[in-house]
């Protein structure tokens, strides 16, 4: 059974959700069914291989719509720049998709069922959640967003999540909706990482002749990237350098500003010399640290799943990451890697470990290596994505 599947997403740039839609993308087209993308903004310069080189077409729809209204309202202006790429798409277009499927922003399924398809919700993470309710018009503003997100997701022939943690924060935040999703956990491409070939990195960035520790995130507050450069700056090795690679919009403020605040805390601190800042790097890039860094350090707190730990295991890479959320399911301490408080002191502690006791690390990545491939792997991904589709289409 070939299915044509569409995926609506609202901004196919770089980022964890973002590779999450591509790899179940790539999946879906590895199994023989037709798939394509109708996206609200997509930039051949911030985005992945994938959706640029015509492996996976992609539809760019109601781009010219507002992000913001006077750099207030994100939250409405996405919502209604997603209900219209669902009205192209039910209304408009000649696409006749089987399986719509849907992620970050749950508004415009309502439309979409009006179309004779199936529609899969993924939550990486309840919206609600990661909005600011800090002060009484922020809350009243929130109020029938937040409703209209419970009562929309509910709307989904079936929903999806990423791991055990959005689970129960689903199931505490959506009290109405009683329907259990699944967890499907996120994988990556390893044919795309065997078939990337390293890159010289000195070409790029004079980390050839030294060691380096790599941070991989978005430029964004949320990910507390002040905490690599804590917890670096107490390193005794000065020849180690840090590698912070992420992504970065150059029409999102935040990561304008997060970005530069970040520029200023290494100048004040005097690590000028020690800390490389990447903006955007190419996958090739990507995967050429990954492959070559002593280890990984993954900052974010109560992170939805992440992504870029499943990436470092798959390189033989230990990772020393924050004591919740997604990379609890990932990360098996004192074994692939490190679980700790964010605090400094408890990741350069860790990273100490990595970098001062001969072969740990190699140890760690080779347990990492084995624990992706028994848990992880994009084979496992692929076969729960086949019967996900499988049971979704045939659901009356």
């Amino acid at each position: 059974m070939k299915l044509n599947v569409v995926f609506l997403h609202p901004d196919l740039g770089i980022g964890g959700a973002e590779r999450l839609v591509v790899d179940a993308a790539v999946a879906m087209k590895q199994s023989g069914h037709a798939v394509r993308f109708v996206t609200n903004h997509h930039s051949v310069s911030h985005c992945f291989e994938e959706t640029r080189d015509g492996t996976l077409p992609v539809t760019v729809v109601g781009d010219w719509l507002p992000r913001t209204v006077f750099g207030k309202c994100y939250a409405l202006c996405s919502y209604a720049r997603m209900v219209y790429a669902a009205l192209y798409l039910t209304f408009f277009s000649s696409i006749n998709p089987d399986v719509v499927f849907v992620d970050q922003i749950s508004a415009c399924i309502p439309i979409l069922n009006w179309m004779p398809c199936k529609v899969l919700f993924y939550c990486h993470y309840p919206d609600q959640l990661l909005a600011a309710h800090d002060d009484a018009l922020k809350r009243y503003y929130r109020l029938p967003l937040d409703w209209l997100e419970e009562k929309t997701t509910a709307c989904a022939h079936m929903i999806l999540v990423n791991s055990n943690f959005t689970l129960d924060i689903f199931r505490s935040t959506f009290k109405s909706i009683k329907t259990l999703p699944t967890v499907v956990y996120p994988s990556i491409n390893t044919v795309f990482f065997d078939n990337t070939e390293t890159v010289q990195l000195k070409d790029l960035i004079n980390v050839e002749n030294c060691k380096y520790i790599l941070s991989i995130n978005r430029f964004e507050r949320k990910k507390n990237l002040g905490l690599a450069i804590h917890s670096f700056s107490m390193l005794s090795d000065k020849k180690i350098k840090l590698v912070l690679a992420g992504g970065y919009d150059p029409l999102n403020l935040e990561n304008i500003e997060y970005f530069h605040e970040l520029v200023s805390l290494v100048q004040d601190m005097k690590l000028n010399e020690r800390v490389i800042f990447l903006k955007s790097p190419s996958d090739a890039i990507k995967i050429s640290l990954l492959r070559h860094c002593l280890c990984l350090v993954y900052t974010p707190s109560f992170e939805h799943f992440g992504i870029v730990p499943l990436e470092a295991m798959y390189c033989c890479k230990p990772v020393v990451a924050v004591n919740n959320g997604g990379p609890k399911e990932t990360i098996e301490n004192d074994h692939n890697g490190y679980l700790r408080n964010a605090e400094p002191e408890d990741f350069a502690d860790a990273i100490k470990q990595l970098v001062e006791i001969e072969g740990k690390a190699e140890l760690f990545g080779n347990h990492g290596k084995k624990r992706f491939d028994d848990i992880f792997s994009f084979g496992a991904f692929k076969n729960k994505i086949d019967s996900i589709l499988e049971n979704v289409y045939k659901t009356e």
